[in-house]
């Protein structure tokens, strides 16, 4: 062996080798990227219920409801927490049947923080029902022992209870039966939507009943599957993009569900040969027409994430994450404008 033979080798397997972390290295700045991503969501969210309501009823001579802007903000609130839970139980079980989904760690759940939120917001729109349908200004204004005694104090209550056992579900080891008590949440809330004293409040209850559900799984689906993609990107790029892509599938036929839905539920609320008028002469046709102008928007973007997703190589979805990444912040106003929609009056059936 020729003399510094070693020290050459040793050298050389040195530099070889991989360089250990400096200790004084700054951290990767994702966790502050999905910080500051969150707060654009809720602050998104918070922009509807803080001015929506004074814009929709300007000049429209129509009677503000009491507290129309917390309303507003504890229903986008509830609204958001069934599609985040909902979505997570729909997505991880696409995820689940793709495989080498399982190869990588799946994103954390936000599932139960999501049924405490939920909870929080029901409390809230219960004690508003509890105080009369006013805003209660202290505890004697609460009759909350006569919450069971109407029918929008029982739907109240059920939509607290749910959320409480779907937060309990959320942290069980089988968090997918969260399934059960959001499906109570739904079924409370396409009830409250259509009284007893409206015209066929079955049929209503039925067409909201679907259109609350798809529009759940649709938003709540994107925001957790561009999560998992962003998890297996680096294990099991493949994978992530089958379970978008899958994702995408449902979303499709979620979306022409939702639209059926709505138009059946437009034309109840406003007959056909009114609904140029409502739509910029009432309230509720104003902030209807906000909410098609934000879905289509949405679609959209749908489109173009799914095309660049089918023409993007194999394994990479940085074409399609772009878009779609703005499709959730679109789907947040969206929820938002939908909380508002329930709040402002009904139209008038001219």
């Amino acid at each position: 062996m020729e003399p510094g033979g070693e020290t050459a080798d040793a050298a050389a397997a040195a530099a070889l080798s991989p360089r250990p972390a400096r200790a004084d290295a700054r951290p990767r700045p994702a966790a502050a990227g999905r910080a500051v991503a969150v707060l654009v969501l809720v602050a998104v969210a918070a922009v509807v219920p803080l001015f929506g309501p004074s814009a929709v009823l300007e000049d429209t001579g129509e009677a503000r409801v009491p507290g129309t802007e917390g309303i507003t903000f504890l229903r986008t609130v509830l609204f958001g927490a069934l599609c985040v839970q909902l979505g997570e139980v729909f997505v991880a079980r696409v995820a689940a049947r793709v495989p080498g989904a399982r190869d990588g760690a799946a994103p954390a759940r936000w599932g139960c923080w999501a049924a405490v939120a939920g909870c929080a917001a029901a409390l809230g729109l219960a004690a508003f029902v509890a105080g009369g349908n006013l805003v209660p200004h202290q505890l004697s204004d609460l009759d909350v022992g006569g919450l069971s005694g109407t029918r929008d104090g029982r739907l109240a209550l059920v939509e607290v209870n749910a959320f409480v056992v779907a937060a309990l579900c959320a942290r069980s080891r089988r968090p997918d039966s969260a399934v059960l008590p959001l499906a109570a949440v739904i079924v409370a809330e396409a009830l409250r939507a259509h009284p007893p004293a409206e015209d066929t409040p079955l049929i209503g209850s039925g067409l909201t009943l679907v259109h609350l559900t798809c529009a759940a799984l649709w938003a709540g689906g994107l925001l957790y599957a561009l999560r998992t993609v962003r998890t297996l990107r680096t294990r099991a790029p493949e994978a992530g993009v089958a379970v978008l892509t899958r994702y995408a599938r449902a979303a499709a036929l979620l979306f022409a569900a939702i639209t059926a839905t709505g138009i059946v539920s437009t034309l109840r609320r406003m007959p056909p040969g009114t609904v140029t008028d409502q739509l910029t002469e009432t309230a509720y046709g104003r902030t209807l027409l906000a909410k098609v102008l934000l879905v289509t928007v949405v679609a959209v973007l749908a489109l173009l994430a799914r095309r660049r997703l089918g023409r993007s190589p194999k394994g990479r979805t940085a074409a399609a994450y772009a878009p779609a990444r703005v499709e959730v912040v679109v789907l947040a106003l969206v929820v938002a404008v939908s909380a508002l929609l329930t709040v402002v009056p009904l139209p008038i059936r001219w």
